[in-house]
């Protein structure tokens, strides 16, 4: 029973009236939510579709984990940062990933 002594039928039978269909999607393994900071990443999540007037909205429940975004590294400064520390590009890159895109700190680290 849902509160209101409403049994399920019931809610589902009024939300129809109202021009309200609610559907589970089935089988989700994995939702993720893509922002320029990072990805929210839903495992084993829950969702649901409800359309009212033509709109679909999706409601998700499950436990969220964040993962930040790599910072993007510009090509000139794996350049730089490869020509002052006299390493190839590609060291260079793994520096500066490492140092989250802090050239300074990419060099100091490869010089050590």
């Amino acid at each position: 029973m849902l509160p209101g002594n409403i049994n399920p039928r019931q809610m589902k039978a009024m939300m129809k009236k109202l021009g309200m269909n609610v559907e589970q999607i089935e089988d989700v393994q994995s939702i993720v939510i893509k922002t320029p900071k990072g990805n929210w990443i839903f495992d084993s999540a829950e969702v649901s579709a409800m359309t009212m007037q033509g709109q679909t909205t999706y409601q998700v429940t499950g436990n969220p984990r964040f993962e930040e975004a790599a910072p993007e590294i510009p090509a000139e400064d794996v350049t730089m940062v490869a020509a002052q520390a006299n390493v190839p590009e590609e060291k260079a890159r793994e520096a500066l990933v490492a140092c989250r895109g802090d050239i300074a700190e990419a060099i100091m680290k490869l010089a050590q």
